[in-house]
C-alpha cells in the first residue's frame, strides 16, 4: 500500500504543473505570448527528455546492481519537493521574481526528476510483492494516481480559482481563496506549485518510513555503472535477434510520443486559443480524468474483442482524427470553418465554456482520453504476447525503454512546428505525423510469441 501511495504523492505534479495548471499560466502570463510560451515549454522539455532517454536505463541497470532504491528516491524527492516550492516566484511577466530561463530550468528539473523516479519506483515492485499480487497492486498505483490528481484538482476549483474569480454565488464557497491569496498577484496560480510540492512531502513519507528495500550488495558505484551498462546493451542485442518485437517497440517509440505530446500540450494550446484561465483548466483537467479511467477499461474490452494489434491500431487511427479536429478549434473557427459567437449569449449559473468550438473541444479530449488510456493497456497485452518467454522480464526492460528513450520526439515536434509556423494549432497537431508512423509500422507486426532460446549474458 505505501509503495503505491508514491503514485498518489507524486499525481499532483502531473496536473499542476505538467499539463493543465503551470504550463498554461507560463505561456500567457509569464511569457505573454501562448505561441513563444509553447515554443519555450517544448524545448525545456524535449531537452532534459532527450538527458532522461539516455541515463534512465543505465541508472535502472546500476541500481539492479546494487540493490537499493529507496536512497536514489530519496534523493529525487528531496530535489523535486523545492523545485516545485520555487516555482511560487514565476511572477507575472517574469517581473520582481525569477526569470524565464531560471523557470525552465526549474520545470526540466521536476519533469527530468519525476521520470527517472518512475525507473526506481517501477522497479521496486517485483521485491515488495508477490507474483500474484503484483497486478493488484500495479492497478492500486495506478487507481490512486488519478485519485490524487482528481482531489488536487477539486481542491484547487472549489478552494482557491471559484472564490478567486467571484463569478459564481455558490454558498458553499469559501468567501476569499484559501491561504489569503491574491488573485491581482496571480498568486492563484502560482500556488500549483507550492501545493504539489507539499502533496508529495505529505504523502511520501509513508513509502520512505515503513516500505522495504532490497539490501544492498555491496557492489560499488562504478562496478555497477560497468555492469549496467553491460546489462542493457546484452538486452538490446536479444531484441535485434527478434525482429517482430523490435518493430513493435520501434512502432509503439512513435505512437506513444505522439500520444504523450498530444495530452501535455492539451493545456497551453486552449489557454491561447480559447483564453481559458485558472477555472477553465481545472474543469477540463477534472472532466477528463474520468475518461481516462473508462478507457482503461475500454482497453481491456478491445483487447478481448479485437486483439492487441487491431485494437492497437484502431487508438491510434482514432486519437489522430480527433486530434485533428481538435486543433481546427478556435474562438473564431469549427473544424476548419470560420466561426462567429453569439455576442448575446447568456452566461447563465457557470458563465464558462459559452462557445461550440471550446465544447466541441472538450469532447474531443474526451474521446481522446479514452483511447489514449485504451492505448496504454492494449501496448502492454501486445509486448505481453509477443515476446519470448524466457526473457520477458528483459523485454519489458525494453519495453520501458521505448516509452522513455524518444521522449523528446513528441516535444521536439511540437517545438519545431510551433516555432516554424508561429502557430500553436500546427504545433499540436503535429503530433500526428508520430501516429501515423507508429500506425503504419504496426501493419508490419505480427501477433505472434517470438521463440528466443534463454542466454545468459558475458560476465
Amino acid at each position: 500500500m505505501c509503495w503505491a501511495l508514491v503514485e498518489f504523492a507524486r499525481s499532483p505534479y502531473l496536473g499542476l504543473i505538467f499539463i493543465f495548471v503551470f504550463p498554461p499560466y507560463f505561456a500567457t502570463t509569464v511569457v505573454g505570448d501562448p505561441v513563444r510560451g509553447q515554443e519555450l515549454w517544448g524545448l525545456a522539455n524535449t531537452l532534459v527528455s532527450m538527458v532522461v532517454g539516455a541515463l534512465a536505463p543505465f541508472l535502472g541497470a546500476m541500481s539492479d546492481r546494487q540493490g537499493r532504491r529507496k536512497t536514489w528516491l530519496a534523493g529525487i524527492f528531496a530535489l523535486m519537493v523545492p523545485c516545485c516550492f520555487a516555482l511560487w516566484y514565476a511572477m507575472p511577466g517574469a517581473e520582481g521574481g525569477l526569470s524565464v530561463t531560471a523557470i525552465l530550468m526549474l520545470s526540466a528539473t521536476l519533469l527530468g526528476s519525476f521520470l527517472i523516479s518512475e525507473v526506481f519506483h517501477n522497479a521496486m515492485l517485483p521485491s515488495i510483492a508477490q507474483p500474484h499480487r503484483l497486478g493488484m497492486l500495479s492497478g492500486m498505483g495506478l487507481s490512486l494516481n488519478n485519485l490524487g490528481n482528481l482531489l488536487a484538482m477539486l481542491i484547487m476549483l472549489f478552494g482557491i480559482a471559484l472564490p478567486a474569480s467571484q463569478m459564481v454565488d455558490w454558498s458553499f464557497l469559501p468567501d476569499q481563496p484559501l491561504f489569503g491569496l491574491d488573485p491581482e498577484r496571480q498568486e492563484h496560480n502560482r500556488i500549483a506549485g507550492p501545493i504539489a510540492g507539499a502533496w508529495l512531502l505529505i504523502f511520501v513519507l509513508p513509502f520512505m518510513l515503513w516500505t522495504p528495500d532490497r539490501a544492498s550488495n555491496g557492489i560499488s558505484v562504478s562496478v555497477a555503472v560497468r555492469e549496467g551498462i553491460g546489462q542493457v546493451w546484452y538486452t538490446v542485442k536479444q531484441a535485434r535477434r527478434v525482429s517482430n518485437v523490435g518493430l513493435y517497440l520501434l512502432a509503439r517509440m512513435f505512437y506513444n510520443d505522439g500520444k504523450v505530446a498530444i495530452i501535455a500540450y492539451s493545456g497551453i494550446y486552449a489557454a491561447g486559443t480559447f483564453r481559458w484561465g485558472l477555472i477553465e483548466m481545472l474543469v477540463f483537467a477534472i472532466v477528463l480524468t474520468p475518461f481516462s479511467i473508462i478507457g482503461g477499461f475500454m482497453g481491456g474490452w478491445m483487447d478481448r474483442v479485437f486483439g492487441p494489434k487491431r485494437s492497437i491500431r484502431i487508438t491510434i487511427a482514432v486519437t489522430a482524427l480527433a486530434t485533428l479536429g481538435a486543433v481546427t478549434c478556435a474562438s473564431d473557427r469549427l473544424l476548419f470553418m470560420p466561426w462567429a459567437a453569439d455576442p448575446t449569449a447568456v452566461a447563465g449559473a457557470f458563465p464558462y465554456f459559452q462557445t461550440l468550438p471550446e465544447r466541441v473541444y472538450i469532447v474531443l479530449y474526451m474521446v481522446l482520453a479514452m483511447f489514449i488510456a485504451a492505448a496504454f493497456a492494449t501496448s502492454r497485452s501486445m509486448m505481453a504476447r509477443i515476446s519470448p518467454i524466457p526473457m520477458m522480464s528483459q523485454f519489458f526492460g525494453l519495453y520501458a525503454l521505448s516509452g522513455s528513450a524518444t521522449a523528446f520526439l513528441g516535444h521536439g515536434m511540437v517545438t519545431f512546428f510551433t516555432s516554424a509556423f508561429e502557430s500553436q494549432s500546427i504545433g499540436l497537431g503535429s503530433a500526428v505525423l508520430l501516429l501515423l508512423a507508429g500506425l503504419v509500422l504496426m501493419h508490419w507486426v505480427r501477433e505472434e510469441r517470438s521463440e528466443l532460446p534463454a542466454a545468459a549474458p558475458a560476465g
